[in-house]
C-alpha cells in the first residue's frame, strides 16, 4: 500500500492538493511504514496540469492526505480508486501513523469539498 501527503514545503501538509508538486510518498507493509520517499513533480505533472487521461507519477498511491482540494481532484481521485483525506493535522508523519492506527481525524473529500469555481459570488 501507499500513502502520499501533500507537502509543497517539505515540512507540513499542505493545501491544494490539485496544484501541489511536492509529495511524501509512504510505503506501508502489514500496517508498518518500510519507507518514505519525497516526490517531486515538474510543474506540467501536477494533478491540476495534467491530463487524468495519461498515467501519472501517483497512479499507485491509495490513500491522499491532504489540507484541502477541490471538488475536481476528488473527481479525479475516485476515477482511480483512491482515498481522498482533508485533515487539520500538519505534520506528515504523524498523519500516516495515525491513520495506519485508524485514529487520524480527517474527513473524506467530498465533490464540493473547498471549492467555490462552480458558484456565482
Amino acid at each position: 500500500m501507499k500513502i502520499a501527503v501533500t507537502s509543497q514545503n517539505r515540512k507540513t501538509i499542505t493545501e491544494h492538493a490539485g496544484r501541489c508538486r511536492k509529495f511524501w510518498v509512504f510505503s506501508i507493509d502489514n500496517a508498518v511504514i518500510v519507507d518514505k520517499q519525497l516526490l517531486e513533480l515538474p510543474i506540467e505533472q501536477s494533478f491540476h496540469a495534467s491530463s487524468v487521461h495519461e498515467p501519472h507519477p501517483l497512479d499507485d498511491i491509495e490513500v491522499l492526505i491532504t489540507a484541502g482540494m477541490g471538488s475536481g481532484m476528488v473527481r479525479r481521485l475516485a476515477r482511480k480508486s483512491m482515498i481522498g483525506l482533508i485533515t487539520e493535522q500538519t505534520d506528515p508523519d504523524t498523519a500516516v501513523a495515525l491513520y495506519l492506527k485508524g485514529e487520524l481525524h480527517a474527513k473524506a473529500a467530498s465533490a464540493h469539498a473547498g471549492d467555490c469555481h462552480e458558484h456565482t459570488h
